[in-house]
């Protein structure tokens, strides 16, 4: 039988109804929900007092700061992008120092904190991706793809760090304090650390603190605003991966679909990267478009009501099925098999007895974006396979068992009834969890949050391949429900339609929302939406999966999660001016 076509929409109607009941309950939170949170005040500057002495002159606990020299103003080069950066000071070092005691290792907590001489008064936690292990050169690129002012270059003082291993692979995880790092621990212990730095070298603290990072950098600010809210004024998260062990088996649980209808290789094996072609998911993308284009009032090749497409769009109607004599694979059809397969897999995950075991995805014109392939055929077989291996099961794997297969064959293998499960699992010696270490506590409380007066922004591609906007989505819900419906005041939400996994696809998905975030925090200007561009011929840094019909310069307002951006009837479509978030 074919597999139902899902309309896997967030909980609206049911957060809506739970409402009520949060309001009743309202009165068992620290502050009353009726009373605005505070305004906390803006940053103060300073300049730059100590640099090269700082080794000498700081005695931070836990600490060996292994050098300190000041750069010049001049361009630093990161990923392809070149950045001019003010001059500053480059700090490095180690936090914690020690050898793991199950397999023999050394760990530490590596970071480098970049002290622009004019700083604006404001402290950075950049949190990087993947499974950390590098420390990525600390200029705060934190949102949207190439973004034009990365913090550094705004007057930040910014860290970043390796989240305590020193290898992005996954074999850390065998380190019970390694993983509890990973977690949540690294961001605890830099903290405190960075603002003692910042003091020796400005003669004050920072007066007002942010964390930010897309994928796993936003799980980590996902974490701090539950676990580190009273220190931190801002949250910046993006595609966050906030389930992410639950995710990362479902990587593993889309392998084994995509292996149904995957040609074998040479070796008799499923490759999966041919279960359904470029040219496939191109023909689906154009048919999200057809159906969904004008739903916003425009029809302009880019797709604003995510909600509404979902009831608009049907794959076993509106793709064409292939039939038995067509072979040739050429994106005017997809077969009845790749349909179910497909079906399945935007439905979510399901164990045996028809558990729902992740969030599906949501149609969207981005699954033509060839990041969203990359983690829908490579990455479960790469990245996934080790992290759910060594991360998320408890006890790990050991490096032999590992080694004996393959990626591939470690996915296809994957239980969700007997495996999946581990995720939740202790021993004597992994005393915590993946799924507790991994996650934040009780996500949809915010109260300590906003009692405070800080502020957290979050966004998500709505073709992401890893991380479900729906979980996204479903999450900012019942942030409303459990904060009585007046979530708005200190949290928001923005998903960025056509984008893949924190940029890419065919989007407008180079944005800054750091310097809102700060106007909001530190003056209580609301963002109530975010102008997002193009990156067509003459950005910093193309995006070549443009329609050729875009304008290179298409503006779009990104806006506050339920609303859409709606085309006014007049006025270019290419301009963000021309649409108003409904």
């Amino acid at each position: 039988m074919p597999h139902p076509l899902p309309r896997p929409l967030p909980l609206s109607a049911l957060a809506m109804a739970l409402v009520g009941t949060a309001m009743l309950l309202a009165g068992c939170a620290s502050a009353p929900r009726t009373a605005p949170p505070p305004q906390l005040g803006a940053a103060t500057p300073a300049t730059l007092k100590n640099c090269t002495t700082l080794a000498q002159s700081l005695a931070l606990p836990n600490t060996r700061i292994t050098s300190a020299e000041m750069v010049a103003e001049g361009p630093i080069t990161l990923q392809g992008n070149t950045t001019q950066a003010p001059a500053h000071c480059l700090v490095k070092g180690k936090m914690k120092e020690r050898t793991g005691p199950v397999d023999g290792a050394s760990y530490a907590i590596g970071f480098e904190i970049r002290l622009p001489v004019h700083w604006n008064g404001r402290f950075l936690h950049q949190a990087n991706g993947g499974l950390d292990g590098s420390v990525v050169t600390a200029l705060g690129a934190v949102s949207g793809a190439a973004p034009v002012a990365p913090g550094l270059v705004q007057g930040f003082a910014v860290l970043s760090s390796d989240a305590g291993h020193g290898a992005p692979t996954p074999f850390f995880g065998l380190d019970p304090q390694a993983r509890r790092d990973y977690g949540y621990q690294a961001v605890g212990t830099l903290t405190p650390m960075a603002k003692d730095l910042i003091k020796g070298a400005y003669g004050k603290g920072p007066d007002r603190s942010y964390i930010a990072g897309c994928s796993n950098g936003g799980r980590h600010a996902m974490v701090a605003a539950s676990r580190y809210a009273d220190q931190y004024d801002g949250i910046l998260a993006g595609n966050p991966g906030f389930s992410l062990p639950k995710a990362a088996t479902a990587q593993l649980w889309k392998a084994q679909q995509y292996a149904k209808v995957a040609t074998k290789d040479a070796n008799g094996q499923p490759d999966l990267t041919k279960a359904v072609s470029p040219a496939e998911f191109q023909l689906i993308g154009r048919k999200i478009v057809e159906r969904c284009d004008a739903l916003d009032g425009a029809t302009d090749g880019q797709v604003n009501d995510v909600q509404a497409c979902q009831a608009a769009f049907n794959l076993q109607r509106d793709v064409p099925t292939c039939t038995a004599a067509d072979t040739a694979r050429d994106g005017s059809c997809i077969s009845a098999e790749q349909k179910n397969v497909l079906a399945s897999i935007f439905a979510g995950p399901q164990n045996s007895k028809g558990e729902a075991l992740y969030t599906g995805t949501w149609f969207d014109p981005g699954v033509a974006g060839s990041n969203f392939a990359f983690w829908h055929f490579n990455a479960p077989t790469t990245r996934d396979a080790g992290a759910v291996a060594f991360l998320f099961t408890t006890p790990p794997s050991t490096l032999d068992a590992f080694k004996a297969t393959t990626g591939l064959q470690y996915a296809l293998n994957f239980s969700l009834d007997a495996d999946y499960p581990k995720m939740f699992a202790t021993t004597p010696v992994y005393t915590e969890s993946s799924w507790s270490y991994m996650t934040p506590p009780n996500p949809a409380d915010l109260s300590a949050l906003r009692n405070r007066g800080a502020k957290m922004m979050v966004y998500h591609g709505v073709a992401d391949g890893v991380f479900s906007p729906i979980d996204t989505a479903n999450w900012m819900e019942r942030v409303q429900a459990n904060h009585g419906g007046k979530a708005d005041d200190f949290a928001r939400l923005y998903l960025v339609p056509g984008m893949n996994h924190c940029s890419g696809g065919p989007a407008t998905d180079q944005f800054d929302m750091l310097a809102p975030l700060v106007a909001w925090v530190e003056q209580g200007k609301a963002p109530d939406s975010v102008t997002a561009n193009a990156r067509g011929a003459g950005a910093k840094v193309v995006n070549a999966e443009l329609p050729a019909s875009w304008s290179a310069n298409r503006t779009r307002p990104l806006c506050v999660y339920p609303k859409v951006a709606r085309y006014n009837g007049t006025g270019d479509v290419e301009s963000a001016s021309s649409f108003n978030c409904k």
